[in-house]
């Protein structure tokens, strides 16, 4: 069946200490959600769970995404992770430590 996306958010997050890519990642889907309000359920047939939820995280490594971690941030619809190259790493000048930056991007769609 066809699918019709209805909504993008975006958002950002960062771990300032420790590399965690999923920690960044999990800052950068709930920074999206907070900018999202969905009332159009009242004038549609739709429902909450008839959302289908994709999830794209952006950073530098995506291979360290807990993809299971990050799909348990979103609160409704059937949701999948998609973690892509993307983001930015900002080393320490110790070289001990360092700032992971990622970027979401929430692609909400609905069967047609």
């Amino acid at each position: 069946m066809a699918k019709t996306r209805w909504i993008t958010e975006m958002g950002m997050g960062v771990d300032v200490h420790g590399n965690d890519y999923t920690k960044a990642a999990k800052r950068a889907v709930s920074d999206a959600l907070r900018h999202s309000s969905l009332n159009f359920f009242a004038v549609t047939d739709k429902t909450k769970d008839d959302m289908h939820v994709e999830v794209r995280i952006a950073v530098a490594q995506p291979d360290q995404i807990d993809v299971a971690a990050i799909a348990a941030e979103v609160p409704y619809g059937t949701v999948t992770v998609n973690p892509v190259h993307g983001g930015l790493d900002v080393p320490a000048p110790s070289g001990d430590d360092g700032i992971v930056i990622a970027n979401a991007a929430i692609l909400v769609s609905f069967d047609d």
